[in-house]
């Protein structure tokens, strides 16, 4: 994967399979320490102790579908490729959390891609998940929150064509206020 955004696409989808109903997604550019973090939390299922280890090695699977899981590992390789880290944790019940930090300066960092894109795909594509994006740089903030967009809509679906674009288009604006790196 060449983007970010592929990747928290990615990991968002497992946390969809997971049963989660609550996403938060959250990305720091920290440019003074040179860091550009990743955090993926949910509510999902959760993975048990003895199988996290392995969601890190492309060749295990929970899918019946296909024999390689590739999400997680990539992830991981990215992170690590700029001189990152990367680290996972989970509780049966509680859900999951999955940390990547990235060199921001790095040149094998990949770039974000449609950030806007993923988020409004995830927002609005099943109404019993909520998701919250955090989108820091240096002193600058941008939260966007599906609860309350939910809570203005009424009985609007956030699934509305009308409503995907105007969430698009409202993260792509907060974001360029922010000033963030593309």
């Amino acid at each position: 994967m060449k983007e970010i955004a592929q990747h928290i696409l990615d990991i968002a989808n497992n946390s969809v399979r997971a049963r989660a109903t609550l996403i938060e997604i959250s990305i720091n550019e920290d440019i003074d320490n040179d860091n550009f973090v990743v955090t993926i939390k949910d509510n999902g299922e959760g993975i048990p102790e003895d199988k996290l280890e392995a969601v890190c090695d492309p060749f295990v699977t929970s899918r019946t579908t296909r024999k390689v899981g590739l999400g997680i590992p990539l992830l991981k390789l990215n992170a690590e490729r700029t001189n990152g880290s990367f680290c996972i944790e989970s509780e049966v019940g509680k859900g999951t959390v999955l940390k990547a930090v990235f060199k921001h300066k790095n040149v094998d960092r990949p770039v974000i891609g449609d950030i806007a894109g993923v988020i409004t795909m995830l927002a609005t594509t099943d109404p019993k998940i909520d998701v919250v994006y955090i989108h820091a740089k240096q002193s600058n903030e941008y939260i966007f929150d599906t609860r309350e967009i939910k809570n203005e809509l009424n009985d609007v679906l956030i699934s509305n064509p009308q409503i995907m674009r105007f969430i698009k288009e409202m993260i792509e604006e907060n974001l360029e206020s922010i000033n963030y790196t593309k």
